[in-house]
């Protein structure tokens, strides 16, 4: 089985800049996607693709023996490009550059680095003992249920609960619901073959992580994730 692993960093970050390269307990953030896509490929036999915009981004990824003369075309580098198109476009690289067909694209955020290769292992098993799924991402339990504690503003001005398809009582009685936490994203071949342009489609399967798991969104997530790290509820 081929397997191709992609590493999708943009130069450009509004919320925090430079995030793909800041540094957490000592190390460039993007060190810790390589790290475990070197992990997984040493015993898996897979390739590796980094997709970056980023001269200095490409500095720092070689830093860490992680090279590439694929540099990412600038209408999938802005705020608006989708993740698939720039994952799409950089397997298609490197399918013509290795001249294979890869039957698995494992995408690693950048902006998510609390995974462990089990995670990854067991992801990739489930998907594939699914002959109809598509694809597989990984999850958090979520905090707020739509169905018992989250609410909207509906069509007669007033205010219930997201979904009621039901008198729901007691967070216990709820279905179970979860936070996509970002972290990784495996798709079988068929997925880009049928020109999906979402992870979420009719025949996508979950990974539910039982570990803490957060993607960095604002500078504090840096700060909490290293305290964490520290106080050793979490290990980087």
């Amino acid at each position: 089985m081929e397997i191709l692993v992609t590493i999708c960093a943009r130069g450009g970050s509004k919320g925090i800049p430079r995030k793909n390269i800041k540094e957490i307990n000592d190390k460039p953030l993007i060190w810790y996607s390589i790290n475990m896509a070197k992990l997984f490929a040493n015993k898996h036999k897979a390739d590796i693709a980094l997709s970056t915009d980023s001269k200095e981004i490409q500095k720092v990824a070689a830093k860490y023996q992680l090279s590439t003369n694929y540099v990412r075309p600038n209408f999938l580098a802005s705020n608006s490009a989708g993740k698939i198109d720039a994952i799409v476009d950089v397997w298609k690289f490197y399918e013509k550059k290795r001249n294979i067909k890869y039957d698995l694209i494992i995408d690693l955020d950048v902006t998510s680095p609390l995974r462990t290769l089990k995670d990854i292992e067991d992801a990739m098993d489930m998907l594939q003992k699914n002959e109809n799924a598509l694809n597989i991402f990984s999850v958090s339990t979520a905090k707020k249920n739509p169905y018992f504690n989250m609410v909207e503003k509906k069509s007669n001005g007033f205010f219930d609960v997201v979904k009621k398809e039901e008198l729901i009582l007691s967070r216990q009685k709820a279905p179970n619901v979860y936070d996509m936490n970002a972290s990784f994203y495996i798709y079988k071949r068929a997925f880009f073959e049928k020109n999906n342009r979402s992870a979420l489609t009719n025949a996508s399967l979950v990974f539910p992580m039982d570990h803490l798991c957060f993607d960095l969104d604002e500078p504090i997530d840096f700060e909490f994730m290293e305290f964490l790290n520290q106080k050793n509820i979490i290990e980087l």
